[in-house]
């Protein structure tokens, strides 16, 4: 698990700004490189994670909490190379363990331009789309076990689907770069494929740069629009039901590395928060009502409830690597939600008075790049009832790995 200097942010994005530009150029350009990320947990949950939940959000199914106990987490094999002089291909398989078997899923997968002019890259196929900051980031470069709370309950976890993306990154020595995305629709927290099969599109904007010899930093924002058609989303303990709407998202994120004399080996520092503000408006369906039976007062007259969301959240953590090998992080996350509609008098968890916070610690240690082990320590109030989390967590990468983005 490569990762670039802290120093020479302007360079290094510009170098990187595709993972295809990382592999550089040389007489092995051609040969894929293969890596398999190998992830296992121990969980203890003082509440029953089936029933997980946070008041006041639509979750998608990817959003819930590991198995209590011992458990496979998600393990990733991943292969990328140059095609040519003008081409970049990488596929990521995520291979997930569960009750019914292993599940194999292709995570990303895309073609990826090299060579156009003044800055412009392409990449189509099925990848992590840019807005935010942690949403590109696979699994196994996250500071914590798992992603903030707002990322959770707004974007499922992590935003990706089929589609397109244009970007420009400005030749200067400060990193100016701004993008363009449309997505298939298929994923939370779309649906349905909508519009012929373009049911997302987004635009993001990031800028960044150093500030002296042993700092660095990045700021962006974004806009993200989702149509959904029957989108099946998780209230709270394990009920189910259907979105059919729209979903507008603005993001802004920040984030600031800092490393002793430059080397970020020794010791160094990292701070980062991102801001979500979501509008979603459409039609809800209690999937576990029965509307043929159940008698409703005034003015349930339908199956089908009109909704109204207003949600925001934010996540502020920090990262400090003490000593070599040796890292310690704490993270704060809160969101709060303001639903209107009829349909909240069936769908009450959506009309929760509640505030969901979260508060993590975590320590880990990288006895190479390539493996890291983590005790993660979490206090969730996402519902009325805290729920106390510990997490014992293994990463190890086998094999040649690409290097992370900044």
């Amino acid at each position: 698990m490569k990762r670039i200097s802290f120093c020479g942010l302007a360079v290094a994005v510009q170098t990187l700004a595709s993972a295809a530009l990382a592999q550089g150029v040389s007489g092995n350009t051609f040969n894929p490189a293969l890596s398999v990320i190998l992830d296992g947990k121990y969980a203890h949950f003082s509440q029953d994670p089936a029933q997980y939940g946070v008041a006041g959000f639509l979750l998608s199914e990817e959003a819930g909490l590991p198995p209590q106990g011992l458990s496979l987490g998600e393990s990733e094999v991943v292969a990328s190379a140059n095609v040519d002089d003008r081409f970049y291909g990488q596929i990521t398989l995520a291979l997930e363990a569960s009750d019914a078997g292993t599940e194999i899923g292709v995570e990303e997968a895309f073609v990826q331009t090299t060579a156009l002019p003044a800055g412009f890259i392409l990449k189509f196929g099925r990848f992590f789309s840019d807005i935010g900051y942690l949403n590109s980031k696979h699994a196994h470069s996250w500071d914590f076990v798992d992603q903030p709370l707002v990322y959770k309950a707004m974007l499922g976890g992590q935003f990706g689907d089929d589609g397109a993306q244009a970007r420009w990154v400005a030749p200067a020595e400060l990193l100016v770069e701004v993008g363009a995305e449309a997505f298939r629709g298929a994923q939370f927290p779309a649906a349905g494929a909508t519009h012929g099969g373009v049911g997302v599109w987004s635009a993001f904007a990031h800028v960044g740069g150093d500030s002296g010899a042993a700092s660095s930093w990045r700021a962006g924002v974004a806009y993200l629009h989702a149509d959904a058609a029957g989108r099946e989303s998780i209230i709270a303990n394990g009920d189910v039901a259907t979105f059919t709407g729209g979903a507008k998202y603005w993001l802004a994120d920040f984030v600031w590395k800092w490393a002793e004399r430059g080397n970020p080996k020794t010791r160094h520092l990292i701070v980062q928060g991102e801001y979500l503000r979501r509008r979603e408006t459409g039609e809800v369906v209690d999937v576990n009502v029965d509307y043929a039976t159940t008698t409703f007062p005034p003015p349930f007259v339908a199956p089908e409830f009109s909704y109204r969301g207003e949600q925001s959240g934010f996540y502020l953590q920090s990262v400090y690597q003490f000593m070599p090998r040796w890292r310690l992080g704490v993270r704060f996350d809160r969101l709060s939600a303001d639903n209107r509609g009829p349909s909240l008098g069936v769908i009450t968890p959506l009309n929760e008075k509640h505030d969901p916070s979260r508060m993590t610690a975590m320590l880990d240690f990288a006895n190479s790049e390539f493996s890291r082990l983590r005790l993660q320590w979490t206090q969730d109030k996402s519902q009325p009832r805290s729920d106390t989390q510990i997490i014992v967590q293994y990463l190890m990468s086998v094999g040649a790995h690409g290097a992370h983005q900044f």
